[in-house]
């Protein structure tokens, strides 16, 4: 397998805005792209379970947890979810739990660390959001790739029949 982000900042690196390095991963899939769909939901996740309810289409989840480590976003079940429905990944600006079992999920999984509180679940949250992380930002519509060695947006998608298996 390939090094995707090294080899896309090397083809595309003037497309490429580049999240900071401050995720983890923590899917089965470590390479994954999509079209970037975005929900705001600090500490409840019922907006995360309704957007991967939805059919996926290969697109990826990005949610925007405050960077808060109270409650975990994301976890078995969520991930279940999202792939029963076709996402290729979620990456939360927060926390994730459950993380031998979101191991096992084919899903890019990646957030800022674990804990292991469920959020309640009070109705909050706003979906399709701009949002920024240390100043880099993400909106619905950009595409977004994932790998071990980091994270990074272009507002188009770009050729990838050189990485596909």
């Amino acid at each position: 397998m390939k090094d995707l982000l090294p080899d896309l900042c090397d083809a595309y690196g003037d497309r490429l805005t580049l999240l900071p390095p401050i995720f983890r991963g923590f899917g089965g899939k470590t390479e994954f792209w999509g079209e970037v769909v975005t929900v705001r939901c600090p500490e409840d996740n019922g907006l995360v379970r309704q957007r991967l309810s939805e059919p996926g289409e290969g697109r990826v989840l990005c949610v925007d947890g405050g960077g808060l480590a109270r409650y975990a976003l994301l976890g078995d079940q969520l991930a279940a979810l999202a792939v029963d429905n076709g996402w290729a990944g979620v990456v939360v600006f927060g926390y994730v739990r459950d993380v031998v079992a979101l191991a096992g999920f084919e899903l890019g999984v990646q957030a800022l660390g674990s804990v292991p509180m469920k959020t309640e679940k009070r109705g909050l949250g706003e979906a399709d959001v701009v949002f920024q992380i240390e100043g880099r930002t993400v909106r619905p519509g950009q595409w977004l790739y994932a790998d071990s060695n980091g994270i990074a947006l272009s507002e188009e998608a770009l050729a990838m029949e050189q990485w596909s298996e």
